[in-house]
């Protein structure tokens, strides 16, 4: 394996290792939280300071949110045709957990 392809499996093992934002922002579920780019709006959230993130999205930031940013912000962009469908009110029948 050459070296770039080394350090980005290496930052993408280290992002799911740390929780990505948006699947804790997706596990999450809390009425009123942002839909679209929520684990990339709770990372900027946290990188700016935000005093509550499990208030305003239900769940707790990342422990290096600037690591996470770039990983949540591509896989915020491939769900973002379910994050809108849910934003507005469409129902997909899709549900998680347990």
């Amino acid at each position: 394996m050459n070296k770039p392809a080394r350090v980005v499996a290496l930052v993408l093992l280290a992002t799911q290792l740390l929780g990505c934002a948006t699947t804790r922002t997706l596990n999450a579920a809390k009425p009123g939280a942002p839909v679209v780019y929520a684990g990339t709006r709770l990372d900027w959230y946290s990188l700016n300071g935000g005093c509550c993130p499990l208030d305003r999205f239900g769940a707790e930031a990342p422990k290096y949110a600037g690591v996470d940013l770039p990983a949540s912000a591509l896989l915020d962009t491939l769900l973002l045709p379910l994050s809108l469908a849910a934003a507005l009110g469409f129902s997909l029948g899709v549900s998680g957990g347990m």
